[in-house]
């Protein structure tokens, strides 16, 4: 019998458009706001107090892995060069949720990283979901 080699399974890349991810870490912050359309220029303006909490996290942690976590409800704020390598607490509606953020993120929103609905396990129907189930014995 002939052996079948498995497909690997291929992730999406997430890189900014036309850009390699050494260029993009390279890259001043003006450049990439060049980069940038207008909408996600725009939208930066309210999120750079959030930045400000970002960087006195990362000069009080003595490394990297170390800096306090940030905890912020904005989930369409644009994630910037000097965002990499943070731990950012992002609210879903209930929690929230740890995300490290990576190169790969730049240009992106922390929304996208953070799932903010419960998935649905389908399973059977409780006692008195219909109205034959009244007739069933309970065990």
């Amino acid at each position: 019998m002939v052996e079948v080699e498995k497909k690997k399974r291929t992730f999406r890349e997430l890189t900014h458009p036309g850009v390699d991810l050494d260029q993009l870490l390279d890259m001043s912050c003006e450049q990439l706001m060049q980069r940038y359309s207008a909408r996600q220029r725009r939208r930066l303006n309210p999120g750079l107090r959030w930045l400000k909490h970002l960087r006195k996290a990362k000069k009080e942690g003595t490394t990297i892995k170390k800096s306090e976590v940030v905890k912020t409800h904005l989930q369409d704020m644009i994630i910037l060069l000097e965002m990499v390598g943070s731990m950012v607490g992002i609210y879903n509606g209930k929690t929230f949720n740890q995300v490290k953020i990576n190169a790969e993120m730049i240009g992106h929103h922390p929304g996208e990283f953070n799932i903010t609905y419960k998935l649905v396990k389908h399973g059977w129907p409780g006692i008195w979901a219909t109205h034959c189930s009244c007739f069933m014995p309970f065990k």
